[in-house]
């Protein structure tokens, strides 16, 4: 028989990068709310695939419907998992910058629900470089979102501190990695069309991406 969920009132457990994670598949599994660490700001993550998990992620955030959710992916072949084909250019940027900041938007696989995609046919996806990250999404073996730690229109997290400021007793486990090197957030790239569009700049210059396509 599973174990309740965590009470609010002992919400979020507090996790170290050296804590072991078995809480936190279990956590996913029952559609809590985790906080992570990323090489550039705190995120959260839910179960793309559970709809009620990502319900209550939008409610957390107070965020659109109609906005998408991007995911974290641990390896290559976790990707063909989540997309539908990966183009020529995505190969290229995926060879130069991943594991890294380094957002791309593919076409969608059928099995991405869209309440992900919010209904575009597309998500977008990334490998992480942070050590950390990569040991959740590997204990976890699956994708998880990606979204930043905060609410809609505030600023992203960079400490747990800031994490706990919005969301105590609202999420079920933060892994705290101390205050995080993020300026930017990640840099967004559209590989579903013929050429790569440019979405958001980020820690990667757009003149690096666009100069790794050229080469």
């Amino acid at each position: 028989m599973p174990k309740p969920p965590l009470s609010k009132a002992k919400r979020p457990l507090i996790l170290t990068p050296y804590s072991p994670l078995d809480e936190t598949l279990k956590v996913f599994k029952e559609g809590g709310v985790i906080s992570y660490p990323t090489e550039t700001f705190y995120g959260l993550g839910v179960d793309p695939f559970n709809p009620r998990a990502v319900n209550a992620l939008f409610k957390l955030k107070h965020r659109p419907e109609s906005k998408p959710v991007s995911l974290l992916i641990k390896n290559l072949e976790m990707l063909g998992s989540v997309v539908a084909e990966v183009p020529g250019n995505a190969e290229t940027l995926i060879k130069k910058f991943w594991p890294g900041p380094l957002t791309i938007i593919f076409k969608a696989s059928p099995a991405v629900p869209s309440t992900i995609t919010a209904g575009t046919g597309t998500v977008a996806v990334r490998i992480s470089s942070c050590g950390v990250a990569q040991k959740l999404l590997n204990t976890l073996n699956s994708p998880i979102t990606a979204t930043s730690a905060n609410p809609s229109a505030e600023p992203a997290s960079k400490t747990p501190q800031e994490i706990l400021n919005y969301f105590n007793g609202a999420i079920d486990i933060l892994i705290d990695n101390g205050e995080l090197a993020g300026r930017l957030g990640t840099t967004i790239v559209d590989a579903t069309g013929p050429y790569v569009k440019i979405v958001r700049e980020g820690e990667i210059p757009s003149s690096e991406v666009l100069n790794a396509l050229k080469t």
